[in-house]
């Protein structure tokens, strides 16, 4: 392997690894502020120890997610320093609003959150818990706008200098609202509240099924179904709404999502199948009438006008393809819907059992809910390849190949021995990760014998056969 794809796989696995947490803090952010609102509002003892152990979930998920994202800025000026230079002004606005107005914010108030029980108003606390999610949120804003404006660079002017070009933003409020920032980033949001939701949701089904817990897990699991299934509704209408944007703002990565890479042929969209390389074309289910929905008639025009440009900057780049890996976009892309359709299906589902409890008597589909976990972590590394891959051979779309970004003076064997390290690194946040939140789960929530708490602590002393009958 040459350093190029080294580099470009090194950064992928590091960036896919750290995706794991940030969705994960966001959602149960959420969570956070809506069982602490509760409790605020109902003055439930239940509520208060539901927020408490989730806060140290939380916490979990926090040190892990900073400890593995500190890597891919150094990433940046190593292996990426002709991408560094060339996108500085505009990727370390982003940057640096995101360190000043999102971690410093997130991780100040963690500390409140985290041990200020009993030590500060409860009104107090719940605004520190308040403050910790949107610290979250604001995080994924400037991260996903510094992204989007790879995607869809706009308001910038091409300066060269004694290095080469350099990209220099002539409007700070254009680059942040770029053409694909705001479809991106309500995309990326939704996906970590259903995230933060399954996870909840995947716990309390196995508090359910083991009989433990019983009051938390039904509370629990009651919260995070109803977010599961708003959510994933309108997670379709934001997906919708994006693929919209990349078939006029990007056609040649639409054309790899939908497999359609001769623009001769009529443009179909599929449900499933298999790309054919040489029949340039999907050997699939096909959606008779789909693409009218999905795309109007000036946007489809846009999209096959929009191929042929990009076809010839490619080519004077000296880009061996203008268009990503054809069946890895389409395979991601389609999967990826797959998920969501199927956690639409489990959330509606669930809800529709919440009536007299049946919900938590149906034993298949609480069985179902605990690896279910996995499908919305599938979904969003699925969604992040189908929108990094897709943007290939671009690091900058349009703009600059991965070629021309890469760092001239890295050689193969350094990449590979730093690639080993953050393997093995990684490897051992993984297992630490997993112990630390097994522990939790195992341990369990740990309860406040007080008067207004007793008769749920009771339900919790029961025998198996008497809490079921309850």
């Amino acid at each position: 392997m040459d350093a190029e794809l080294l580099a470009r796989i090194q950064f992928g696995f590091t960036a896919a690894f750290h995706y794991i947490f940030p969705p994960l803090s966001i959602g149960l952010g959420m969570i956070l502020v809506i069982m602490e609102g509760l409790y605020l509002k109902t003055g439930k003892q239940l509520y208060h120890d539901m927020t408490r152990f989730w806060v140290m979930v939380f916490a979990i998920i926090f040190g892990v997610g900073v400890a593995t994202g500190i890597t891919l800025e150094f990433q940046f000026g190593m292996n990426w320093s002709n991408y560094s230079r060339f996108v500085g002004d505009i990727f370390g606005s982003a940057l640096a609003a995101e360190g000043i107005f999102a971690f410093f914010l997130e991780s100040g108030f963690l500390g409140i959150l985290v041990f200020g029980w009993n030590k500060i108003g409860k009104r107090t606390h719940f605004f520190a818990t308040l403050m910790v999610w949107v610290g979250s949120m604001f995080s994924a804003i400037w991260i996903v706008v510094a992204n989007s404006w790879q995607q869809t660079p706009t308001a910038y002017t091409l300066e060269m200098t004694e290095l080469g070009p350099r990209a220099r933003i002539t409007n700070f409020w254009e680059m942040v609202f770029n053409p694909s920032s705001m479809d991106r980033l309500g995309h990326v949001l939704l996906g970590a509240f259903v995230t933060g939701a399954m996870l909840v949701a995947s716990v309390s089904a196995y508090y359910l099924l083991k009989n433990r817990h019983i009051e938390f897990a039904k509370k629990s699991m009651t919260i995070a179904v109803w977010i599961v299934a708003i959510v994933s509704t309108l997670q379709m209408v934001s997906g919708h709404i994006s693929a919209e944007h990349v078939a006029v703002n990007q056609p040649t990565k639409f054309a790899a999502m939908e497999g359609h890479m001769d623009p001769t042929k009529p443009l179909e969209v599929t449900l499933i199948g298999i790309y054919n390389d040489e029949t340039q074309s999907v050997d699939g289910i096909v959606i008779p009438g789909m693409i009218d929905f999905l795309l109007s008639k000036e946007d489809q025009q846009k999209y096959l006008d929009g191929r042929a440009p990009l076809e010839a900057k490619a080519a004077e780049a000296g880009a061996p393809s203008a268009y990503p890996h054809v069946q890895a976009v389409y395979q991601f892309f389609h999967w990826m819907i797959i998920i969501g359709v199927t956690l639409f299906a489990m959330g509606w589902l669930a809800v529709a059992l919440l009536p007299k409890g049946r919900l938590f008597k149906t034993r298949w589909l609480l069985k179902a809910f605990v690896p279910a976990v996995a499908l919305p972590h599938l979904a969003n590394q699925f969604g992040w390849l189908v929108a990094e891959l897709g943007r290939m051979p671009w690091t900058v779309y349009g703009l600059q190949t991965t070629t021309q970004g890469v760092s001239p003076k890295v050689d193969a064997p350094e990449l590979w021995m730093s690639l080993a390290m953050f393997v093995i690194m990684y490897g051992l946040l993984g297992f630490l990760f997993i112990y630390l939140l097994n522990r939790r789960f195992q341990r369990g929530p740990e309860f406040t014998d007080d008067e207004d708490h007793k008769g749920e602590l009771g339900k919790e002393a029961m025998s198996p056969l008497e809490a079921m009958h309850k």
